[in-house]
This record gives C-alpha cells, sequence and structure tokens, in this order.
C-alpha cells in the first residue's frame, strides 16, 4: 500500500471520519493485538479487522505491520494515532455534554487495593465533581471477594482483576503480571524464595504459585494480611518479592524478568462487573465514567 496521502477519488470531496474506525484504531494501536481490542470493544476479531482495513483504504495507506512481537505502528500510522487521541476526546465530550443527565442517591464501588489509587482515582474525581449529588462509598478488598460482594447486593458494581478470558465482566484493560522487587535488591536470589502477597485471597495468588511450582521453585509466604501498604514495605526492605500488574508497580522499585531466574507470569484483565439483575442509574453512569477513563489512551503492559 502506499504512502498515507488522500487518494485522487476522495481528494476532490468533504471527507467525514467514522468515529467507530477510529476508536477502533487507538485500541488497537494502545493493545498491539487485534485479539485483545476485540475484547475490549465486544466485537469479533474479523470485525475489527475489517474496520482497520477500511480506515487504511480511506486514508489509502497501511497503519499497522506485524514484527515478531506482533502489531506496530507504520510511520504514518504513528502520524494519525496522536489526533485520532484527540478526535475521540473531543467527540467523548460533546457527546457527554449534550447527554449527561442528573444523577442522585448513593453508589457503592468495589476496586482492588492496587487499583485504588493511580488508576481509579482521577475516575472518581471527575465523577464526583459532575455529580455532587451523589454520595461514593468506596470498598476496598480482593477481587474474588469483590465479585461476591456484587453477588449479595452490597455494593453496586465493581473494577476487578480476572485472569484474561475467563470473565464474564466486560474488559477494560489487559496487562501482564510482573514480579517486583527492591531496588538492586536480593531477595529474588533467596531459597526459598519469599513472596509477599496482599492476602491470600489476591486473585494473582494461583497464578503465582502454579507459576513458581511449574519451574520448580520452592518458596514461603512472608505476609497474607490484607494490607497493601505492608505488603509494599516488605518489598521495599527487600524482606520479599510480590507480582503486580506492571502499571501499579511504583516507581521506587524494579521489575523483575526470567533474567532474574523468575518465571514468566500470565497476562490479567482489568474487568468491570455490574449486577445481573438492575443496577442504579448513579451505577451505571459511574460505570460509564469508569469505562471511559479507563479505556481512554492509556500505557497497556500487554502486546
Amino acid at each position: 500500500m502506499k504512502d498515507c496521502g488522500i487518494s485522487n477519488y476522495n481528494a476532490g470531496m468533504i471527507r467525514n471520519f467514522d468515529i467507530a474506525l477510529i476508536r477502533t484504531f487507538v485500541a488497537v494501536a494502545d493493545q498491539g493485538s487485534m485479539t485483545i481490542a476485540a475484547n475490549m470493544l465486544h466485537m469479533t476479531q474479523g470485525a475489527i479487522s475489517q474496520q482497520i482495513k477500511r480506515l487504511e483504504d480511506m486514508l489509502g495507506c497501511a497503519l499497522f505491520e506485524r514484527d515478531k512481537r506482533g502489531l506496530r505502528l507504520t510511520e504514518a500510522g504513528e502520524r494519525l494515532l496522536g489526533n485520532a487521541r484527540r478526535l475521540l476526546v473531543l467527540n467523548d465530550e460533546i457527546w457527554n455534554d449534550m447527554t449527561e443527565r442528573t444523577v442522585r442517591g448513593s453508589v457503592r464501588l468495589g476496586v482492588p487495593y492496587d487499583l485504588v489509587g493511580a488508576t481509579l482515582a482521577p475516575v472518581l474525581k471527575s465523577y464526583a465533581g459532575r455529580h455532587p449529588q451523589v454520595e461514593i462509598s468506596l470498598v476496598c478488598a480482593s477481587s474474588p471477594e469483590l465479585l461476591e460482594e456484587l453477588g449479595k447486593g452490597t455494593i453496586d458494581l465493581c473494577v476487578v482483576e480476572e485472569p484474561y478470558g475467563v470473565s464474564q465482566g466486560e474488559c477494560l484493560a489487559v496487562e501482564r503480571l510482573v514480579w517486583v522487587g527492591a531496588k538492586a535488591g536480593n531477595a529474588h536470589r533467596k531459597v526459598p524464595l519469599p513472596i509477599s502477597m496482599v492476602t491470600d485471597t489476591c486473585a494473582f495468588r494461583a497464578s503465582v504459585f502454579a507459576a513458581l511450582s511449574k519451574d520448580g521453585l520452592r518458596w514461603r509466604t512472608v505476609f497474607e494480611n490484607g494490607n497493601i501498604e505492608a505488603t509494599t514495605a516488605t518489598v521495599r526492605t527487600d524482606l520479599a518479592i510480590t507480582a503486580w500488574l506492571a502499571s501499579t508497580v511504583p516507581a521506587d522499585l524494579d521489575i523483575l524478568t526470567v533474567e532474574h531466574g523468575l518465571p514468566e507470569l500470565p497476562v490479567f484483565a482489568i474487568n468491570l462487573h455490574l449486577p445481573k439483575a438492575y443496577a442504579t442509574p448513579q451505577a451505571l453512569e459511574l460505570a460509564r465514567y469508569i469505562r471511559e477513563g479507563m479505556t481512554r489512551p492509556r500505557q497497556s503492559a500487554a502486546a
């Protein structure tokens, strides 16, 4: 396909972008995978491929190319991406401004400890500022516990971490689970390997121990008492290592890899769950804010 340029047929016409094609393009660019983008946008991989082809045909250029790691943007794709992000933000802002309704009451949101900070804090601030009549209650627990509470009706919605591809929830993002240790630490060299988990119901626990067992590594748990600050402290002081999503790792800690003698960990999804029966208007509105905040351009660790 030739370098990007509007075809002769298109040159004399006023053309309008299809926002759906732009949204699909940004999702594939962010994830580096049509399969993951399809899951996030609730489409088939074939539909994603067709939409990308339509956009490429419209612009007269290739936007992606394959390498050993998967899909990557061409020079034309890189040029389009920044403008595509701005177009989506403006589209969503206009839509929200024209359609947003006033909601009142209370809403109870369940979130794992590690997603409360940088991941969801901006979303909650935006929602609270836009809907001051809604009282937000935050419930922090492990992902399995939050799903149980949602089933009981004690929370109105939840954002949880689950192994990629096995959930009935709405996929908001896909990330690598990574090993985390102290800067220039030695805990990963100890035998048995000291592991610090936030709680014994942590969503990552089974995957972490399965990976260690598969590689024949011995381990011992150092901490599992439901306090992420204490878990972080055991890692910072080099008493143990832990496993977190790549985007949640603090800057003062190191991500450890197979080069450190540790097994590779699986990919996890960040999923949104609403009640199977009735969801309140304020819960649906918060879900919309979370959905838009999480799926807008953000650095994904999964390629």
